[in-house]
């Protein structure tokens, strides 16, 4: 297990408000290639009891039952590590969640999303859960997001990679057009370009203040395809100082398409 080292008690379980039990919740998967759409999930997760645990599938285990993942178990592991919400991390959870998964880890119920997984030979991996219906939980998925998403942005852009003289004038309507097309949608990627609401900005963001003492500290980029790389230069920021309050500020699809070859995450 891999607990994060957040909390006065260096990780630690704290109790449940009032000095219950804290409520412990599973979520398992195979969150190759994170993205926000996970970090949702899981937020969902966390916010429906005290202590989350995430569960994550083995290399050979996803190979197995969906093909090979992009990024290793490891990266894997240190990706779902990173997301705030997660107290602690699971490596080579199986892939079938099971009641003996959810005793073995004192867990009062497990949260999945509400679409199926299927396992190699057709079978629903939270079968034996949903049978038990009162330690299962389903949460929204989020739209316009997922990793085979992800891997078809990833084709759309090779073209405009290898071609940039060619296709820079699609870049620039492309930038002239964040928010104008039919339905606030990317031309190139179909997903949607409105901003975040208020409400979702204050659901993912900490609320905290910079404190009396706290070095600030600025740093700014496209942060596409969020991965391990991006997670180790933040933990590096973050060591500069005693009492770091960072701030990430992230380019405007407009700009970063004129860096780069196109956003891959509106």
């Amino acid at each position: 297990m891999i607990r994060n080292g957040r909390g006065a008690a260096g990780g630690a379980e704290q109790p449940g408000p009032g000095g219950r039990r804290a409520v412990r919740v599973w979520c398992d998967g195979c969150y190759d290639m994170v993205h926000y759409g996970h970090s949702n999930q899981l937020r969902q997760a966390r916010a429906m009891g005290d202590y989350l645990i995430v569960g994550v599938h083995t290399d050979e285990e996803i190979a197995k039952h969906k093909g090979p993942p992009v990024f290793t178990q490891e990266e894997r592991y240190k990706m779902v590590q990173a997301i705030k919400w997660v107290d602690e991390v699971v490596p080579a959870a199986p892939y079938v969640t099971t009641l003996e998964t959810l005793d073995k880890y004192n867990c009062d119920f497990c949260v999945h999303g509400n679409d199926i997984t299927l396992t190699v030979d057709g079978r629903d991996t939270y079968e034996e859960v949903k049978q038990a219906w009162q330690v299962q939980v389903k949460c929204k998925r989020t739209q316009g997001v997922s990793t085979t998403d992800l891997v078809g942005r990833m084709l759309l852009v090779t073209k405009a990679h290898h071609s940039s003289q060619e296709m820079s004038s699609e870049y620039r309507e492309y930038a002239d057009s964040f928010g104008k097309c039919p339905g606030g949608r990317n031309p190139w990627t179909g997903v949607s370009q409105f901003l975040q609401t208020s409400q979702k900005i204050i659901q993912f963001a900490s609320g905290k203040e910079p404190q009396p003492g706290e070095t600030v500290i600025y740093v700014a980029g496209a942060f596409d395809l969020f991965h391990i790389g991006h997670v180790d230069f933040l933990e590096k920021v973050h060591r500069l100082a005693e009492r770091p309050y960072i701030i990430a500020g992230l380019h405007f699809d407009q700009v970063t398409a004129l860096l780069l070859p196109g956003p891959l995450s509106s």
